[in-house]
């Protein structure tokens, strides 16, 4: 493969040297005497490495790689787009909504017994929320009831790409303001997706998930409207 866009010598240290996750390296002092590279130069790459979740530094260990996660890579730069108005969280959010809608069949036919029931129990925290007293929005359950569904897809680029999603919609707020009816409406449909996977009916969930994505508003403005008309 070759590494010439890869326009930092510490990250091609890293993949040149097949450094493996958890494993520890050398010092600044002495990878740079190995590539002939100064410490600076390295300490500045290795401040990339480290937003990007590539590595970590940890105390009284030193410099260690972290498993590749690809949500870490494209987070800030979703996250800068949204923040400057040059990006929308609808844009984003409509190439999750593509990402799911084609992986649905391949993710859900790889669950695990064990996975269907943890959307079960997904869907009955959820509930226990909304109809608890006080009410509370089960904003967690949302995002591990998705996560979980599409938790089998052997393919980094598609789980990072919806736990980065999740992490933006969250700092969006685009549902902060929601009105109560809508999150019955939203989980409603969500066990109805559940109880279609737990059956084994791939093509009724399909059709319960793309519907149940208009559900969603387009700008955090939308719902305080909406509940300001309830």
């Amino acid at each position: 493969m070759r590494l010439n866009k890869l326009d930092s010598n510490f990250l091609r240290y890293l993949v040149d040297s097949q450094v493996a996750p958890g494993e520890r390296l050398p010092t600044l002092n002495q990878i740079g005497q190995e590539l002939g590279v100064s410490v600076g130069k390295l300490r500045e790459q290795l401040e990339i490495a480290r937003s990007l979740g590539l590595v970590s530094v940890r105390p009284r260990v030193g410099i260690v790689r972290e498993p590749f996660d690809f949500s870490q890579a494209v987070l800030a730069g979703v996250l800068f787009g949204l923040g400057t108005g040059e990006a929308t969280f609808e844009q984003f959010s409509t190439l999750r909504q593509a990402i799911e809608i084609d992986f649905w069949d391949t993710a859900v036919r790889k669950l695990t017994s064990t996975d269907k029931q943890k959307l079960q129990q997904l869907v009955e925290k959820a509930w226990a929320k909304l109809k608890g007293n006080p009410i509370h929005v089960p904003n967690e359950e949302h995002r591990q009831l998705h996560l979980t569904i599409f938790s089998r897809v052997d393919n980094p680029f598609v789980t990072g790409m919806l736990a980065a999603y999740w992490d933006a919609y969250e700092a969006s707020e685009l549902t902060r303001f929601s009105p109560y009816d809508y999150w019955l409406e939203v989980w409603e449909y969500h066990e109805r997706i559940v109880g279609a996977i737990v059956t084994d009916n791939l093509a009724e969930g399909l059709v319960l998930l793309s519907d149940h994505f208009d559900l969603l508003p387009t700008h955090p403005e939308t719902a305080v409207s909406n509940n300001n008309h309830k």
